[in-house]
């Protein structure tokens, strides 16, 4: 049985979890996907992204029944959807 992972109040505290806890404590990484490598190189860049009221209280809705972050699962659908593009038209 893996840990339940808390709610984060912001992306600074969510990162200061991760730098002292182990993610397979929380997360069955034998089902999980490999991801891109170069999605781990360099560093981030903040972004603006303008969404209905709609689309961010279904996000919110979906992110909390996943029990995660609504940034974090939108980063995670927006890395796969560019994988899978990246696979399908060869860039």
């Amino acid at each position: 049985m893996k840990k339940k992972l808390k709610r984060f109040k912001s992306e600074d505290e969510e990162r200061d979890f991760w730098a002292t806890h182990d993610g397979t404590d929380y997360f069955d990484i034998s089902k999980g996907q490999l991801t891109d490598v170069d999605s781990f190189h360099g560093s981030v860049t903040p972004v603006t992204i303008r969404f209905s009221k709609s689309q961010l209280a279904l996000l919110r809705r979906i992110a909390k029944k996943m029990d995660v972050g609504y940034q974090s699962l939108i980063k995670v659908w927006l890395d796969e959807r560019l994988i899978q593009e990246k696979i399908q038209r060869h860039f």
